[in-house]
């Protein structure tokens, strides 16, 4: 059946209400495993992994690390499960999930609800996936220490993944953002290189980055990442801004706006990190991604991995067969011979 006429049915329930109904089919009923290997041109080594394709889930859709196997099962490259707290929580008061269905955007204001570590560490022992999982990682609402909570998060989780991805963008977590600021950035990645020592782990740490941030701010952040020898950048999470021009009626509603708005502001984003940073740091490009030609314009930024979201909830979950087969047509027609060459070729 096309997913449009499906989608059409979904949208009349309320988002969270269709986003646990996906989360139960896909943890009820057989996923196929796709046979057919990706092609050359898409595999990369990023973070001392092999990926057989750029395309990744991105954090928020399977918060409980609950269905990350199926969705790898389907053709992702790898998935990032979370954000994962140490306590469970409820998150912030319904309703908080909003399509804007003539922009292909969402706005969320979900705070992180999730079953908190130990449930969700005990499934990802359970399961035992094959595949690159990275796990997305941050601080209760109602923590004392927010450092605390990160580095709790990370003693649990370190050994369970392919990579950890500390959450410090999330606008939907009272001051959160307020770890872009150069103190609170060095305090947070100080206290995170200790732990690695002390673990004696090799686990690559990456963060996650917010849109909404300055020139100034990129600098810092690219200061600090060179310093404490970062693998990696998440750009960009939601946004609280660019609303001007979006037509829904809930535009105005508070909380992180994801998908086709936000794909340009992510894109300028990435040119910049990647102008400073070059190849030394590898960034992984999210937001707006619905098709082959949106993702190979995040790479040609400076991005190296991708992930989706939004475009899984428009496009639906075969979107990424769709986007490889594409962008591997983009690459061959440019006369790149691997996806890593045409890595930031728009910002060099």
């Amino acid at each position: 059946m096309n997913y449009q006429i499906i989608n059409s049915f979904i949208n009349k329930f309320d988002p969270e209400l269709s986003h646990s109904l996906a989360i139960q089919f896909l943890k009820n009923f057989y996923i196929p495993i796709f046979s057919s290997k990706d092609d050359e041109i898409l595999k990369i080594n990023i973070l001392g992994k092999e990926f057989s394709n750029p395309i990744g889930l991105a954090a928020g859709f399977d918060k409980n690390a609950e269905v990350y196997d199926k969705m790898i099962a389907l053709g992702f490259g790898f998935a990032e499960v979370g954000t994962i707290t140490p306590k469970p929580q409820e998150g912030n008061l319904k309703p908080r999930v909003f399509r804007l269905l003539e922009d292909e955007a969402i706005i969320n204001r979900l705070g992180f609800p999730n079953e908190g570590l130990i449930k969700i560490k005990s499934r990802i022992e359970t399961k035992k996936t094959e595949g690159i999982l990275g796990i997305n990682i941050g601080p209760n609402k109602d923590s004392v220490s927010r450092i605390d909570d990160y580095i709790e998060c990370f003693k649990n989780f370190h050994n369970l993944c392919s990579y950890i991805c500390i959450n410090i963008s999330s606008p939907n977590t009272e001051n959160l953002r307020n770890f872009h600021d150069q103190e609170n950035l060095k305090s947070l990645l100080s206290e995170i290189s200790k732990i690695k020592k002390i673990l004696d782990s090799k686990i690559p740490v990456v963060l996650k980055i917010s849109p909404d941030i300055n020139d100034v701010d990129i600098d810092v952040i690219c200061k600090n990442i060179l310093e404490f020898n970062l693998d990696g950048l998440v750009l960009t999470n939601t946004s609280v801004k660019l609303r001007e021009s979006l037509l829904s009626t809930q535009k105005n509603e508070l909380g992180g706006l994801s998908g086709a708005p936000i794909k340009e502001n992510s894109n300028l984003i990435i040119k910049k990190f990647f102008k400073i940073i070059k190849n030394q740091v590898p960034i992984i490009g999210v937001g707006g991604i619905s098709s082959g030609i949106s993702a190979y314009e995040k790479i040609r930024a400076g991005a190296s991995l991708l992930q989706l979201y939004t475009g899984l909830v428009y496009k639906g979950p075969f979107i990424v067969k769709t986007i490889k087969q594409e962008l591997a047509e983009l690459l061959k027609k440019d006369g790149f011979s691997s996806l890593e060459k045409a890595v930031g070729v728009d910002s060099k």
